[in-house]
């Protein structure tokens, strides 16, 4: 049986701990290996390599930096295969959106080799007679990150880029249930030149997690996960005096207006919700359509294409969705499903039927429910699966108050083809990402990605600019020379005049 290893000080590294987790296959349930699940005395091995590769790291110049990404991001686009083909083994979506998800990490990796000019500072010249004021954006020093499983290389790469480009060295922590790609990821950073230590793999589960809150060389923490993981990370993580950013869950509406064209709304639906097996963070789990007529056009038109969705093994190119991650995930998906019937909503499409007759591996077909209300369970908590509901609302403004009132407040869109509507969504919405017309509104890597309320627990959200503020401390330098310096001493509020 294959064993994961940690990655440490630039090398591979089995562990201490002696804990192994099994990595399945999703797609037909066998076990395909085993991870290292590491201990505080590996968290602790992490930490003081990159205690010692720290200061000379911080001191490399940016441009320098700079090109160690760029030399990262040509490996990167020469393994995309072979990272997608990892992905899709361990996490089962299916290879093309496993590839999409390569991509939008790497572009990250290509915001952050702008690191001479993400990390200009300012200057004032002759503030005061003789004086200049300048701010620099300096490194925190160690800082971490906590990844999920449905973004075994993406999310990673939403953390480290920015945080190496600005001088820190990092720990990665991720899922332990799909382990390679991020082994895969150390490895190209060191075949790209990145000096050892300044990167780090520690697998693990909760034991791994708690050691990286308490370690007090730990700066700063990146996580993304479920709510109530978030939560805590986040009350730890400053409980200890740690910058964190932790993103939580997730319950994304999209709007549909009478005027919209409804087959387009359809197919962005079915890629929405039902793609990477509803298994994303910013999937649309909520249809709300306006109006009677609209809703039953809507229902109308996605119901035989959820049927007729072909859902199979991630490694066949035909398919267009795969498994869940693991049997205890299909089983708490059927139970939301099973949960749904009980308390009213209308079960238009079953998953569960496709689960029953698929045979080995993690599957749960695609499910679509109509006539859903705010009270269910299965509108007010996140699946994380293949179901989609269907929430109908009178007007705009129900539309907009039904979305108002949900705890998770990540990501919403509406379809319209009406200005002053699409305008008064975007304005008045409180979400933390909006599309308009585009079902799943994540932004580019130079922009920043974060939700509100629930969703996000923290002051920043991650890459773009707000991931360099997040990654960086704030240094402001007052100078004023001899020959300017008045003799005598003052002892009032000095006012630089």
């Amino acid at each position: 049986m294959t064993v994961i290893p940690h990655f440490i000080g630039g090398r591979r590294w089995e562990g201490t701990s002696g804990r192994l987790a099994p990595v399945f296959n999703p797609a037909t349930g066998d076990i395909s290996g085993e991870v290292a699940l590491g201990g505080a005395d590996d968290v602790r091995r992490a930490i003081e390599a990159a205690k010692a590769a720290a200061p000379a790291w911080a001191a490399t110049t940016p441009l320098k930096r700079a090109r160690v990404l760029n030399r990262f991001l040509r490996l990167l686009e020469d393994n995309i295969d072979s990272l997608a083909a990892a992905i899709t083994a361990e996490h089962g979506k299916i290879l093309s959106d496993a590839r999409g998800e390569v991509q939008r990490g790497l572009e990250v990796v290509e915001f952050a080799t702008a690191a001479p000019h993400l990390l200009k500072g300012e200057i004032t010249e002759n503030v005061a007679g003789g004086v200049d004021s300048y701010a620099t954006r300096q490194p925190l020093g160690i800082v971490a990150g906590i990844t999920p499983f449905n973004f075994p290389a993406m999310v990673p790469m939403w953390m480290f880029p920015v945080a190496l480009a600005a001088g820190n060295c990092f720990i990665l922590k991720p899922s332990e249930r799909v382990p390679s790609a991020a082994l895969i990821l150390a490895e190209l950073l060191s075949e790209a030149g990145l000096p050892d230590g300044v990167f780090s793999i520690v697998n693990g589960d909760h034991v791994a997690v708690d050691a990286l809150l308490e370690a007090p060389e730990i700066k700063a923490i990146s996580f993304v996960g479920s709510t109530p993981v978030a939560r805590y990370v986040y009350e730890t993580a400053t409980r200890q005096g740690k910058r964190c950013q932790a993103l939580g869950g997730a319950k994304n509406h999209m709007v549909v207006m009478p005027d919209a064209d409804i087959e387009q709304v359809a197919d962005a639906l079915i890629g929405a919700a039902y793609g990477s097996a509803g298994e994303r963070c910013m999937a649309i789990s909520v249809a709300v359509p306006v109006g009677q007529e609209t809703a039953d056009r809507l229902v109308e038109a996605l119901a035989p294409r959820v049927r007729a969705l072909r859902i199979g093994n991630g490694r066949d190119n035909s398919m267009e969705m795969g498994p869940l991650i693991t049997a205890a995930h299909r089983d708490r998906v059927m139970s939301y499903i099973t949960a749904g019937v009980d308390q009213g909503a209308a079960l238009v499409v079953d998953g569960r039927r496709f689960a029953a007759e698929a045979g080995p591996g993690f599957f749960v077909g695609g499910t679509l429910f109509d006539h859903v209300t705010p009270d269910m369970s299965i509108y007010q908590e996140e699946i994380f699966g293949p179901v989609l509901s269907v929430v109908r609302a009178a007007d705009f403004e129900e539309a907009v108050r039904l979305i108002a009132g949900h705890p998770f407040a990540n990501g919403t869109s509406i379809y319209t083809r009406d200005g002053d509507a699409a305008r008064e969504f975007a304005h008045r919405i409180e979400v933390g990402m909006v599309g308009v017309n585009i079902p799943i509104p994540v932004p580019m890597a130079f922009h920043s990605f974060g939700g509100w309320k629930a969703s996000l627990f923290g002051d920043h959200h991650m890459h773009g600019m707000e991931g360099v503020r997040f990654y960086t401390r704030l240094k402001t330098v007052t100078a004023r020379w001899p020959r300017s310096i008045r003799a005598g001493a003052e002892f009032v509020m000095p006012t630089l005049a």
